[in-house]
């Protein structure tokens, strides 16, 4: 089977055709990505890829950088239920975080916010957590859990009532002395 010149010649030039179609498809594609990735830099809302995992990760991280924390903790619950163990990982140490800022903003020198800021603190203690169960090597996550436990009180002993745990806002020093 002989191929002639003119066949060999539609052959390549359909395939050529074919390569120069993929190609600028991917310059498209490549396109989308930068504007997706300008958009994610300027906290606007994407134009391209809105309904994607990363869109709405863009969209729930600025309403946490911009003090919206019902708000992102909503949106990162809902990305929960998509992505891969790691984007989920990435998902709990966000939440943990803006658990973690709030138990922090919460605390103060007043003792009746010491139950809503531990419940805060323990909020974010779970969502470090359960991060690392996805991702096992997230680093930042290992060290906001430590922080979190280093603010937490300890627990206390069977028996013991709350005047003998030291508590969050005052940290060693004991209570009842001058």
């Amino acid at each position: 089977m002989a191929l002639s010149a003119k066949k060999l010649t539609w052959g390549l030039l359909t395939l050529a055709l074919a390569a120069a179609g993929i190609a600028a498809w991917q310059l498209k594609q490549i396109q989308d990505i930068r504007e997706f990735n300008q958009a994610v830099q300027e906290a606007k809302t994407p134009t391209t890829h809105k309904d994607s995992f990363e869109a709405k990760f863009a969209v729930a991280y600025w309403q946490a950088k911009n003090a919206r924390y019902q708000e992102a903790t909503h949106l990162f619950g809902q990305l929960l239920e998509q992505g891969n163990a790691s984007q989920k990982s990435a998902v709990q140490f966000n939440t943990g975080n803006i658990f973690f800022l709030r138990g922090l903003i919460v605390n103060g020198s007043n003792i009746t916010v010491r139950d809503e800021t531990e419940y805060l603190l323990n909020q974010a203690k779970t969502a470090y957590e359960q991060s690392l169960r996805l991702d096992h090597s997230f680093w930042d996550a290992r060290h906001n859990l430590d922080r979190v436990l280093s603010m937490l009180p300890a627990t206390p002993t069977p028996g013991s009532g709350e005047s003998d745990s030291p508590g969050l806002i005052m940290g060693n020093i004991p209570v009842g002395l001058p």
